[in-house]
């Protein structure tokens, strides 16, 4: 297991007015440990606007190769092109496209996507065949992602749509392809399972909370992002991250069930929104690594 840090964790809420430079993250990364960096493709990082030719694409390579890192994955900026709403179908999959190429030229094997609308932004009389829409929209992306050698992976979470364990489940069933997975980030399938916030309609959770929720995704997780929750929200939008061992998360308990899945390569330590991110990049690797230890004897 080869385990990566989110370069996003340095560029929203607490880092908005005063990002950190990426060849400065790539450096701290690096000097902690680390395998790898996971890219934030939301601007002023690695967006199609900042590496939109082959040249800074090759130089973002270099920079990675010379410091020892690779790449786990591309967190896309979709913000522009709602895939909930059905005259953005073909933009939707134009601007996919183009995020691909950008992915296979920087050298990630995967693509982070999300539903990007919010939470109630749906009316109920058109929320089913919404879910059913997106399905289709991300299966014709999975399918163009696969000919490229990227898999496409969806994080969900309590601020955009289609947010319940049930939800979850449907969708992934409905897209149907083998080259499109979901994203167990642990503060948000903690906080969806367990509290349940900014659900459309009846409230839904899991008696057996997170444990639960992982059996259910067992096989159609594709990667994972490590992080502590306590079940409450940041500003009434989505989960709270914490520093490990700030949160309710048994990761004891998680560790050998998140080491057992078989479409895994990395986890990636996700620091977003936490003020004290900079400080916390070595201590939240030595955590994780003390996690991969506890994988049964073979």
């Amino acid at each position: 297991m080869k385990i990566s840090l989110g370069s996003w964790s340095f560029t929203f809420g607490p880092f908005a007015d005063h990002p950190v430079p990426l060849d400065q993250i790539v450096r701290k990364v690096a000097e902690a440990g680390y395998d790898g960096l996971e890219l934030c493709g939301y601007p002023p990082q690695v967006s199609l606007q900042q590496y939109a030719s082959a040249g800074p694409r090759q130089q973002l390579r270099r920079l990675l190769q010379d410091h020892g890192l690779g790449v786990s994955g591309y967190s896309a900026d979709q913000t522009m092109c709602n895939p909930t709403v059905p005259e953005n179908a073909q933009a939707y999959l134009d601007l996919f496209q183009r995020q691909v190429d950008l992915c296979v030229d920087i050298g990630s094997p995967m693509i982070r996507i999300d539903t990007v609308a919010a939470p109630g932004s749906i009316a109920e009389r058109d929320y089913q065949s919404c879910l059913d829409r997106v399905a289709a929209l991300w299966h014709k992306a999975a399918t163009s992602a696969a000919a490229a050698g990227v898999k496409v992976t969806w994080e969900f979470e309590p601020g955009f749509v289609f947010n319940k364990p049930s939800e979850v489940v449907a969708l992934h069933e409905r897209v149907g392809h083998p080259n499109f997975k979901v994203v167990f980030d642990t503060a948000h399938a903690y906080v969806c399972s367990t509290a349940g916030p900014r659900q459309q309609g009846r409230r839904e959770v899991l008696h057996g909370g997170l444990l639960e929720f992982f059996d259910k995704l067992y096989k159609r997780i594709g990667h994972v992002h490590l992080v502590d929750s306590d079940g409450t929200l940041l500003a009434d939008e989505t989960s709270r991250h914490l520093p490990f061992g700030e949160g309710n998360i048994d990761f004891a308990a998680l560790a050998p069930r998140l080491l057992s899945l078989p479409d895994v390569d990395w986890w990636c330590v996700d620091l977003c929104f936490c003020p004290q991110a900079w400080d916390l990049v070595k201590p939240s690797l030595d955590f994780v690594e003390r996690l991969l230890s506890t994988r049964p004897a073979a």
